[in-house]
């Protein structure tokens, strides 16, 4: 029973916090320089929801690695379990451009104060149009600065799995010339896929060295990633990725 009045007591927040910055945030966002706006918008709520999430429902995070992101800007790919990698992935580096389903943009407050920070928004129906808008706005935005942040998979995945990474990732960072960081956690035993209810714990996360793209294939850089990513989640989640 405590553990469901805190996930209640967590979401009571999260709901309050969303309505009122999301309002607040579209509306005085867009009078910001565009590299601001990431901070300024997505960090303030993240941050927020994240320490909301720590004090309500035990639920922390340590991190291995990060040192090597001083070596960006570059591409992001983070395991995809659960909605708390999407939040805890955009407080890493800054300002950063997350590749995300068009159709997020138009979820009340959320999805409005995301349009203001310019997220490289894709219609995934259309596969062919979608990467080249990709890897056309990756172009734009990681010229001016920022990283490009994508969930490599496609989709979430369940606990215990890890989907093979889809090619448009690598593309796109060959595209750019940059290197790919590879995050891998365990989150999603605390905050689980299609389940409300939060289990306290420590989530541990762990980044990559950067992977040259320069001179390899989409497939190479995929493959080299993923392998990676695979690599990662058995040391870190031994018992659940046995194979």
């Amino acid at each position: 029973m405590l553990q469901v009045a805190r996930s209640l007591l967590f979401y009571l927040g999260l709901v309050i916090v969303t309505v009122l910055w999301g309002s607040f945030a579209t509306i005085t966002g867009k009078f910001l320089p565009r590299p601001r706006r990431f901070n300024y918008v997505i960090v303030t709520w993240t941050g927020f929801v994240l320490w909301w999430l720590r004090l309500t429902c035990g639920i922390t995070h340590e991190i291995e690695g990060i040192e090597n992101l001083n070596k960006g800007p570059g591409v992001l790919l983070v395991k995809h379990q659960s909605t708390w990698d999407a939040l805890f992935s955009q407080t890493l580096v800054s300002p950063q451009a997350t590749v995300i389903k068009r159709t997020l943009l138009y979820i009340p407050f959320f999805g409005w104060a995301f349009w203001v920070t310019n997220p490289i928004a894709i219609n995934r129906t259309r596969r062919v149009g979608s990467i080249r808008r990709m890897i056309r706005m990756g172009k734009e935005r990681f010229g001016a600065g920022f990283w490009i942040t994508l969930f490599p998979e496609g989709t979430r995945v369940e606990t215990g799995q890890v989907g093979r990474f889809q090619s448009g990732a690598a593309m796109l960072a060959i595209a750019l010339g940059a290197p790919v960081f590879v995050v891998a956690h365990n989150g999603g035993h605390c905050w689980q896929l299609n389940r409300w209810l939060k289990k306290p714990g420590t989530i541990q996360v762990r980044i990559s060295p950067p992977i040259a793209t320069k001179g390899k294939t989409t497939q190479q850089v995929s493959a080299e990633a993923e392998e990676w990513m695979r690599e990662a989640m058995a040391e870190i989640d031994p018992e659940t990725y046995k194979d």
